[in-house]
């Protein structure tokens, strides 16, 4: 409207300039020359230029405007239908000048966003019902786009929750059916042989201490597999740790010292190559108990081979210690389970040797949670289970 009203003033100005010039011309006329010479002699001629400005004015303003106001009303009512969400409006100008131009790209943008905003939809209809590998197509520079790459992240990430959410799930109802048939094993035992005496079933004396004995030996693998289960638990829960610089070769050396009791009782012997100055951080505490661990691992499952081999060596940035034994190897099907929780080699042996199948996963526990790794493997010749930390420089 504003052009419209310059635009006018600049035409009545143009045609009062003409007429100006015309006035010259008309006033030699005979038949114009007397009225004329007497409207300007008696109104003067200021009054009669600002009389005639007004009525071109208004006759240029109105002809500008004739065609132009309705087409702009138009344009208006349907971009008000866009701004309220209906996007299937349509401008229909028959006109093919600018503003013709203008509702026709008006009714494209609304097209594609309507188009776009189905594909939307459609894409989260689908995810609504479970089926989280669809992707929207993203559009750059463009702000649905952004909506869109949201949603496709939204939607990664809760279909990566509910994939954790089911996993743990599956892991508490594994560690349930793992506690109670560990459990009800030993308990069966005691209680039988509890019963037995309870109702004087035994011969004499000795036959009685010897349930006894039985009964005491399966009490205690229960109680080592409660503290094992209590202390596995304990430790995935987030254990807070007490972080400090370990020298790595200092440390195995005194837990070989300490292992020397039951290394002669198993006839074992044990070999140690270290670097010296290897530091990590970690947790001295729990760090002692991974691989206290790895060593009755070693001399248990070792034992036939009458030697272990540790070393404690430098990789690159990392600390490498690697207990190898040479006893019967693990099968290599069973390798990718070695560290589940009550996962046993062999049923029958983990029994005699006193082990709840929880050693392994809790070393792996204290391991990862302190930003290390571990690894296992198992040939004809040897086992080797290796531990990597980042080294402090």
């Amino acid at each position: 409207m504003v052009l419209m009203l310059l635009a006018s003033i600049g035409v009545t100005a143009a045609l009062l300039i003409i007429l100006y010039a015309l006035s010259t011309l008309i006033i030699n006329i005979p038949v114009i020359n007397v009225p004329l010479a007497w409207i300007i002699n008696n109104i003067g001629s200021q009054p009669v230029i600002i009389v005639m400005g007004i009525i071109l004015f208004l006759t240029s303003y109105y002809l500008g405007t004739k065609w132009f106001v309705p087409d702009l009303r138009q344009i208006e009512a349907g971009v008000q239908e866009v701004a309220g969400g209906n996007f299937d409006y349509k401008i229909r100008l028959e006109s093919q000048d600018e503003l013709g131009r203008i509702a026709a790209s008006i009714d494209l943008m609304t097209d594609q966003l309507n188009d776009y905003l189905a594909e939307i939809t459609l894409g989260l209809r689908e995810i609504a019902k479970g089926n989280f590998h669809t992707v929207i197509p993203v559009q750059p520079g463009n702000q649905l786009g952004e909506v869109a790459a949201s949603i496709n992240q939204m939607s990664r990430q809760l279909h990566q929750s509910i994939l954790e959410e089911r996993k743990a799930e599956k892991t508490k109802n594994d560690l349930i059916t793992g506690v109670s048939h560990d459990l009800r094993t030993p308990l069966t035992s005691i209680l039988g042989f509890l019963e037995v005496i309870e109702e004087d079933r035994y011969q004499d004396e000795v036959e009685l201490r010897y349930f006894v004995n039985i009964a005491y030996e399966k009490a205690k693998n229960l109680k080592k597999l409660i503290d094992d289960l209590f202390e596995y638990t304990r430790i995935n829960n987030g254990l807070p740790l007490n972080m400090q610089e370990i020298d790595m070769t200092a440390f195995i050396r005194q837990l070989i010292e300490e292992s020397v009791p039951i290394l002669e009782k198993s006839g074992v012997e044990c070999f140690l190559e270290a670097q010296e100055g290897l530091v990590i951080m970690a947790d001295g505490d729990q760090l002692v108990r991974a691989y206290e661990n790895l060593m009755s691992n070693a001399i248990r499952y070792g034992r036939s081979g009458k030697k272990i081999e540790i070393s404690v060596r430098s990789d690159g940035d990392q600390v490498r210690v690697r207990f190898t034994n040479y006893g019967d190897p693990i099968p290599e099907q069973d390798i990718p389970f070695i560290f589940d929780r009550f996962y046993r080699v062999e049923s029958s042996r983990s029994k005699e040797t006193g082990g709840t199948g929880l050693g392994l996963a809790i070393t792996k526990s204290i391991i990862e949670v302190q930003g290390g790794e571990i690894s296992v493997q198992s040939d004809q010749q040897s086992t080797t289970f290796e531990t990597r930390f980042n080294k402090v420089i």
